[in-house]
C-alpha cells in the first residue's frame, strides 16, 4: 500500500508517519517544511505549498493508494479572524484535491475532521456522531462543508473515504504559541512563569485524547479498510480548571491565571461518544488525561 500523508511532519503526522513506517507502509509526505522530525528512512518527503502549490500536488499524487489529508491552515480561533482565508486555504484547496485524485485516480481517503467544532453546542452528551452538525465557528462551519464534499465525491465518484472527527489530540510535538492545544500551552506557561489566560469562568468541557491513541486508531482503520465517519476521542471530558489543576499537581508549580471575556463560537461542552469507534476496530483509548500530561510533561523537560 502506498500512502500520502498531507501534512506529514505536522504534530499528528509526524507520529502518524512513524506508525505506518512500522507496519510496513509505504509512505510519502508533502509538508511545507520539516519542522518536527529528522527525515525517516524509506520515506519519500516532497516539499510544497498545499494551497498554492497545485503542480506538486498533483505529482505527489502519482502512484499513491490512498490519502491522509491532516493540513489545516487556521485554528478556531484565526478561521473566525479571517473566514474567507480559511475558506481559501481549507475548502477550495481540499476541493481541488477531491478533484485531482478523482482525475488520477486515487480512490481513498482518510480526512481529519473536528470532534469539537462540528456539532456545536449539543444537548445530547456524549455526542454521537448521527447527531446534527450545527458549527458556530468558521472554523467548524469549514469542516462540515467538506465533509459535504467528500460524501458528494464518494456518492459520485465512488471515493471510499474515512472521516475521522477527532476530539482534542494532545502529545509530544505539538505546538505552543497560545492559539492551539489547552496542554501544550498551560504547560509552557507555567514553566515560563506567564500568565495563563482562560476564556470565560473555566467550566467549558472538552474530550482529550492522547496522540498514541488518535495513532493507534488510524493506522488500523488504514490497514483494514475501514470507510465511514467515527468520532475518535476519550469519551470523557474535563473542564479547563481540571486540566489546570492537573497541570498544577504535575508540574509541581502555582499558575497565574486571568480570566477573559467569553468568546463567541467556544462551545459549552463537547465529548464525543465513540461507541462507534470502539466496535468497529475493537479499539480503545489507553492513556488516561493524567498519565497523557506525565508524559507531555516528561517530554517537555527534555
Amino acid at each position: 500500500m502506498r500512502v500520502l500523508v498531507l501534512g506529514g511532519n505536522g504534530f499528528i503526522g509526524s507520529h502518524l508517519v512513524e506508525a505506518l513506517v512500522a507496519s510496513g507502509t509505504h509512505v510519502r509526505v508533502l509538508t511545507r517544511s520539516g519542522q518536527y522530525i529528522q527525515p525517516l528512512h524509506g520515506v519519500e518527503y516532497r516539499y510544497a505549498d498545499f494551497v498554492a502549490d497545485s503542480a506538486s500536488l498533483a505529482e505527489s499524487l502519482v502512484d499513491v493508494d490512498i490519502v491522509i489529508h491532516l493540513i489545516s491552515t487556521t485554528v478556531p480561533a484565526t478561521a473566525n479572524l479571517d473566514p474567507i482565508a480559511d475558506i481559501k486555504g481549507n475548502l477550495l484547496s481540499t476541493v481541488r484535491l477531491l478533484q485531482q485524485m478523482r482525475d488520477q485516480g486515487v480512490s481513498r481517503l482518510v480526512f481529519l475532521s473536528s470532534g469539537g467544532t462540528v456539532y456545536g453546542d449539543a444537548k445530547t452528551i456524549p455526542i454521537p456522531e448521527e447527531y446534527e452538525r450545527n458549527p458556530v465557528s468558521s472554523y467548524g462551519i469549514v469542516k462540515v462543508a467538506i465533509e459535504n464534499y467528500i460524501a458528494m465525491f464518494s456518492s459520485q465518484h465512488g471515493l471510499k473515504s474515512l472521516v475521522l472527527r477527532v476530539s482534542n489530540p494532545y502529545g509530544p510535538r505539538q505546538g505552543h504559541l497560545g492559539v492551539q492545544g489547552v496542554i501544550p500551552t498551560f504547560f509552557q506557561r507555567i514553566i515560563a512563569g506567564e500568565e495563563i489566560r482562560i476564556w470565560g469562568d473555566g467550566s467549558s468541557v472538552r474530550d482529550y485524547l492522547y496522540i498514541s491513541d488518535l495513532v493507534s486508531f488510524a493506522v488500523q482503520g488504514i490497514n483494514r479498510d475501514l470507510a465511514g465517519v467515527y468520532n475518535v476521542g476519550s469519551g470523557q471530558g474535563a473542564s479547563l480548571k481540571d486540566i489546570l489543576s492537573l497541570i498544577e499537581e504535575i508540574s509541581g508549580r502555582s499558575a497565574k491565571v486571568s480570566y477573559l471575556t467569553p468568546r463567541g463560537f467556544d462551545v459549552k461542552k463537547v465529548v464525543l461518544d465513540i461507541s462507534k469507534a470502539r466496535k468497529a476496530l475493537d479499539w480503545v483509548p489507553t492513556v488516561s488525561l493524567r498519565e497523557g500530561c506525565e508524559r507531555y510533561w516528561k517530554w517537555v523537560k527534555g
